[in-house]
């Protein structure tokens, strides 16, 4: 009766062991769905502002099939870029952003940096304001940016 007893006591622990565990895979996948519920929601929000500015950027020398989008609202100062359109930029690579004033002279300023580029599945970010905007460029860059853009690697460009 005893081992019996003892079979029984060992069965019940590893069930409750095996429940525990998918407890937690569960809880892990609510946690990460909620995650991407919001990144959704922020997307959507974004695209359907009537007060957003949509810039189109079209692909350069260097990658004519890219692609993107600058939302820009000047109200409210924010600027959002969907980089659904780009390719995943190589390792130690990022993509910058540039807001160019295009008179009197070429003036680029960056406004940020798409960092974690394969960690946002909606590939929307939200970048540094800007004000009297002419153009956006995105570039690739050495991880960290740069003070000023590598136009050899100039990925999309857009006027306003």
């Amino acid at each position: 009766g005893a081992g019996y007893l003892y079979m029984q006591l060992n069965e019940s622990q590893n069930t409750i062991a095996t429940v525990e565990s998918q407890k937690s895979e569960l809880q892990k996948s609510v946690v990460d769905l909620q995650f991407e519920n919001q990144e959704t929601t922020t997307a959507l929000n974004v695209v359907r502002d009537s007060k957003n500015t949509v810039v189109t950027l079209g692909g350069q020398a260097v990658a004519p099939e890219s692609f993107a989008r600058i939302y820009w609202n000047q109200e409210k100062q924010t600027v959002y870029v969907d980089a659904s359109g780009l390719p995943t930029p190589p390792e130690g690579k990022v993509y910058q952003i540039w807001s160019l004033k295009l008179v009197p002279a070429l003036t680029p300023t960056s406004i940020g940096l798409l960092d974690n580029f394969n960690k946002n599945g909606q590939k929307i970010f939200a970048v540094e304001g800007t004000t009297g905007a002419e153009a956006f460029g995105i570039t690739l860059e050495p991880k960290g940016g740069s003070i000023s853009p590598t136009m050899d690697q100039l990925y999309a460009l857009g006027k306003v």
